[in-house]
């Protein structure tokens, strides 16, 4: 048996491993760098660590530290409660709000895991008080990551471009981030029909008093001529009042009046849980809140315009955020997403020893010499999703674009349209409840909904298996080849 297939063989092992015990998939990572390093490639410890990602790593803490630094501060927050008032009220269109802002997150460098993490209980919140399918409500909170999550300064952008630029490959970073933010768009219009999506058009919400300026708050969904909307599910894990109609249901209280609030950083939630208790502070944009937007600015800016470091820049950003306003940094660091960056580090310092092992080369030969190269793109891609399905998209797209790389130097295969149908093949899977994004929408969703929500997730996410592979291999692939 050659070194290349026993690097192979170590690679699936990772996340065999990783995918059937509770042990960390960078965990493994590093451990078989270690051995198949040592072991097989003869490499000493100083060429093993030469594979770590060190820009990455900074990357990845700098830009999670600054996205848990504006989850503390509520600039998150209040900028889910702006867009709901920019909606006035539309309930058809909160899902799209969540969408949207999922997906700036992620195009702002927010890590997928992370912006849905953050997403989930916000969106499953107004799920819950407006009757929104919460199936619906998670699937385009994820298609949003998705959709956003290949800007030239997201995690996932700057995987993909990065080996396509150390690669010497044809590429377009704009091309990659618009073919899929426009196919998630098309999957989330899908989702939003098949959901429920059409019995929310014309209902809508009134605004609180605190958003408007007006009077007394209020948050009843409305019909078009203003009759109070259905009752809402009782959260869980409450206690129904004996007052309360049959079926476990509640009916929202109108105008309750707010609880005091203790001054602070604006933690709340943002969800309707609390009802309108922390309104008036979530609608505030502090000063503490307008810098953090500024910061999230300069951070897109001074990356694209002056190709400035994403993850220095960061540092820089949440290192001000946490002198002007200390409180805005408590356990910022801890709530670093720590996993991913193990993760993704393992996972690209296996793929780098084996790219020093010929490996990438070898694996890449092999595909070309199938004889078929369309039919050799689609078994890329269907193998993209399917790994996917069950594990991290971070690690899959450090671990399956190198092993093409030299399948698409042979330019038999359009190298834009390839890497962008494996990059969404590899993506659009997060609905997976098996992944890092769907189990965390599977959290998220009311108590006695979760097996629900979590047999659709699987039934949608295994399905994109083969639905997204085919179908972006037909619209990016092919066309390369006429």
């Amino acid at each position: 048996m050659s070194d290349q297939v026993i690097s192979i063989i170590g690679l699936v092992l990772v996340f065999l491993i990783a995918t059937f015990s509770k042990v960390h998939m960078g965990v493994i990572a590093v451990v078989a760098a270690f051995i198949v390093g040592t072991a097989i490639a003869g490499e000493s410890a100083d060429e093993l660590f030469a594979g770590f990602p060190g820009d990455l790593f900074v990357v990845l803490v700098g830009v999670t530290l600054l996205f848990a630094i504006a989850k503390n501060n509520g600039t998150v927050d209040w900028l889910v409660q702006a867009s709901t008032r920019a909606v006035r009220g539309r309930i058809a269109l909160i899902p799209w709000v969540m969408f949207l802002i999922t997906g700036a997150l992620t195009a702002s460098g927010a890590v997928v895991p992370g912006a849905v993490g953050i997403m989930a209980p916000i969106g499953m919140g107004f799920a819950v008080r407006h009757k929104i399918n919460p199936v619906l409500m998670g699937l385009l909170i994820i298609n949003g990551a998705s959709a956003g999550g290949f800007s030239p300064i997201s995690i996932f952008g700057t995987i993909t471009n990065g080996v396509v630029q150390r690669e010497d490959l044809p590429g377009s970073e704009g091309l990659l981030f618009l073919t899929s933010f426009l196919f998630n768009l098309a999957l989330s219009v899908i989702v939003f029909f098949l959901f429920g999506g059409r019995g929310l058009l014309g209902r809508r919400a009134e605004i609180p008093a605190g958003a408007s300026g007006g009077g007394g708050n209020s948050a009843e969904d409305t019909t078009g001529g203003g009759a109070p909307a259905a009752p809402v599910p009782a959260p869980a894990g409450e206690r129904v009042p004996a007052s309360a109609p049959a079926g476990g249901q509640m009916v929202a209280p109108a105008a309750a009046p707010p609880k005091p609030r203790p001054s602070g950083t604006g933690t709340g939630s943002g969800t309707d849980t609390d009802t309108d208790t922390d309104t008036e502070e979530i609608h505030r944009l502090t000063p503490v809140r307008a810098l953090t937007v500024l910061g999230v600015i300069s951070l897109a800016v001074g990356s694209l315009a002056f190709d400035l470091d994403v993850g220095l820049m960061a540092f820089v950003v949440s290192a001000v955020l946490c002198l002007v306003s200390p409180a805005s940094a408590k356990g910022a660091v801890e709530r670093c997403a720590w996993p991913t960056v193990l993760l993704v580090c393992g996972i690209v310092m296996y793929v780098s020893l084996m790219d020093r092992m010929g490996t990438i080369k070898w694996a890449g030969e092999s595909v070309s010499d199938l004889g078929t190269p369309l039919v050799s793109a689609l078994l890329i891609c269907v193998i993209g999703g399917v790994v996917s399905a069950f594990a991290s998209t971070t690690g899959i797209l450090g671990a399956l674009i190198p092993l093409a790389v030299p399948f698409l130097a042979g330019g038999e295969i359009g190298a834009i349209g390839m890497i962008s149908a494996l990059a969404i093949s590899s993506s659009v899977v997060d609905s997976s409840p098996f992944s890092t994004s769907g189990a965390l929408t599977v959290a998220s969703s009311p108590e006695d909904m979760r097996d629900t929500v979590f047999r659709r997730l699987m039934a949608w996410g295994l399905s994109m298996t083969l639905i997204a592979p085919l179908a972006t291999w037909v619209i990016l692939v092919i066309p390369g080849q006429l």
